[in-house]
């Protein structure tokens, strides 16, 4: 999808503002000759970005803290899914040994 494709899923983003956060590295668009072209990751991130700002009114300066807390986030549950993924098919007790204990005490340290 590219740039216009992206902004006319949203009612009130502009070409410019899209084109900041590329700018700013908020948002990473292959880079073509015809010009960026957006994945559903891109759009996705697009969508935080917006509701970001619209729905939940995070300021511009504080973006860059927000998103780098929400990518270690999602990166976290990706580690903690491959973990336990490994876990699961190497050792199925284990697996549900550990799962049992998490689900039972979530807030355990």
């Amino acid at each position: 999808m590219d740039l216009s494709g992206v902004t006319a899923l949203f009612s009130d983003l502009e070409v410019v503002e899209l084109t900041t956060w590329v700018e700013r590295g908020w948002v990473q668009p292959d880079s073509t000759e015809a010009g960026w072209e957006f994945h559903e990751i891109d759009v996705a991130r697009v969508r935080l970005l917006h509701d970001l700002r619209r729905d939940m009114d995070v300021a511009e300066d504080a973006l860059p803290l927000v998103l780098s807390l929400l990518d270690q986030v999602y990166e976290l549950r990706g580690t903690l899914r491959s973990l336990l993924g490994e876990l699961q098919s190497r050792s199925p007790e284990l697996f549900a040994t550990v799962l049992a204990s998490v689900v039972r005490d979530p807030t355990r340290r």
